[in-house]
């Protein structure tokens, strides 16, 4: 029962292991035994179905000041907090313009999306904005970004929020590997095919929750809501 209950909160089956169950069964017993039917639930509770990571998606690129190579090093490493990928989720081609903006603090991983009408760089710099005033500066000290034209902000981020942001190589999705990482887990609520300007708040808030109170083995299975309450209350 508490695997399946697990399971259909989207937990994966090493996540259910390693934060109730070690040492009591291997979580290649689960996969086991949701594929050979002794479960109450389906391969479709997992995070990929089967399929293979997309490849980045071909978008216009533009002059950047700051790439990746000038972001200080402490950025690598993540011992550091304050410092956030970003990127953006569409609708299919042709379904609608509305999208979301998605942050993820790299140390954390905690996770945040945000609806846009567009994705148009004054919608990316209105959710740049909302972020900056739910959580002030000194949560948020610099921005790693792909070079989407959506980004083309990032000269009114740092003159009015004093936030540098960094942009990765192009076709380098790594380079930002957290956000990539959300943003799969987020379309496993909203399938590609999703109109996401339909998407309601309450929908997207609740798929939100389930992610970032989510245990992480890349955390020692803590979630990702308990380290950024953990280290907000360092700075206060």
């Amino acid at each position: 029962a508490l695997i399946e209950s697990r399971l259909q909160q989207t937990w994966s089956p090493e996540e259910i292991v390693g934060a109730e169950l070690v040492g009591a069964l291997s979580f290649k017993t689960i996969y086991s035994w949701i594929h050979r039917g002794f479960l109450a639930v389906t391969e479709k509770v997992f995070r990929r179905k089967g399929k293979k990571p997309g490849t980045q998606e071909k978008r216009g690129r533009f002059n950047v000041k700051k790439t990746i190579k000038d972001r200080p090093k402490e950025v690598e490493n993540r011992k550091t907090f304050g410092h956030w990928e970003l990127d953006t989720m569409v609708s299919s081609r042709g379904q609608s313009k509305g999208g979301l903006a998605t942050f993820v603090e790299r140390k954390t991983r905690f996770y945040v999306a945000m609806k846009m009408d567009d994705r148009t760089k004054d919608s990316m710099f209105l959710a740049i904005s909302s972020l900056y005033n739910t959580l002030t500066s000194k949560l948020l000290k610099t921005f790693t970004v792909d070079r989407g034209k959506e980004f083309a902000c990032f000269e009114q981020v740092e003159t009015e929020f004093g936030i540098p942001m960094y942009f990765a190589d192009a076709y380098a999705a790594w380079q930002r590997g957290s956000n990539e990482n959300s943003n799969g887990l987020l379309r496993e609520f909203f399938p590609k095919k999703t109109d996401l300007a339909k998407v309601t708040l309450d929908k997207l808030t609740e798929a939100l929750v389930l992610i970032n109170n989510r245990p992480r083995k890349c955390l020692g299975f803590k979630t990702p809501f308990d380290m950024f309450k953990h280290e907000i209350k360092k700075l206060i």
